[in-house]
């Protein structure tokens, strides 16, 4: 399972897994699991943190704060990634598909997209 390396974190943290995932389900995402969740907080939330000294309290309000929206979109990418990686995604290499991905600005052009703070 994906919660074996992480010491008592995923147990600690299961009953905001199973309320955010009830959550997903109440919005008609009913195939989001804890374990999908807390594979996506692995990746993409704590992907850079120490998951051992992440504090509680602070896995917790992560979790929570987890929007369908932002979850759907991280699970989409990650599916273009593994069939891009499986099939070369039309030929397409990591750059360009970077660059299909990436945010657009006025006039369609990269460059003058605005970036989050």
């Amino acid at each position: 399972m994906a919660h074996d390396n992480f010491g008592d974190l995923f147990d600690r943290v299961r009953p905001a897994l199973s309320n955010k995932a009830d959550e997903f389900s109440f919005y008609g995402y009913g195939s989001v699991t804890e374990e999908d969740l807390w594979t996506y907080c692995l990746g993409k939330l704590w992907r850079k943190k120490e998951i051992r000294a992440i504090p509680v309290h602070e896995a917790v309000g992560d979790i929570l704060s987890i929007s369908p929206s932002r979850y759907m979109t991280h699970t989409q990418v990650e599916g273009f990634k593994k069939a891009a990686g499986n099939s070369g995604f039309g030929g397409l290499d990591e750059e360009e598909f970077r660059e299909l991905l990436a945010p657009k600005g006025r006039n369609g052009d990269p460059q003058t997209a605005q970036r989050p703070n």
